[in-house]
């Protein structure tokens, strides 16, 4: 399991330590990963994700995983969130389509 972020993409990030004599070692910033359970509206179930903290408050800030799924580019999510993303539009679709035959 990699310490990625699947919604955002957000990785490890490496750098420099600095101390005040200018020694420099070599650290690591990992973000800051939650796994949390996020409703979908359009699928009707909860999903497992381990995303970030950032990513959890641009969920919340667009309105819901599936209004994120809608406005994120592809390139930014993992193969997981990818294939969410796909039931997702299939689900709205197929609910759309429902609608004025229902009606």
């Amino acid at each position: 399991m990699s310490r990625r972020c699947e919604l955002t993409g957000k990785p490890v990030q490496y750098g420099n330590s600095v101390s005040h004599a200018n020694n420099k070692t070599r650290r690591r910033w990992v973000p800051n990963l939650c796994a949390v359970s996020l409703l979908s509206d359009a699928l009707g179930r909860t999903v497992h994700l381990r995303i970030s903290a950032h990513a959890l408050r641009t969920v919340e800030h667009r309105g819901g995983l599936d209004a994120f799924f809608l406005k994120s580019s592809n390139e930014e999510l993992s193969v997981k969130a990818l294939r969410l993303k796909k039931d997702i539009a299939k689900a709205k679709a197929a609910k759309v389509a429902a609608a004025p035959a229902a009606a």
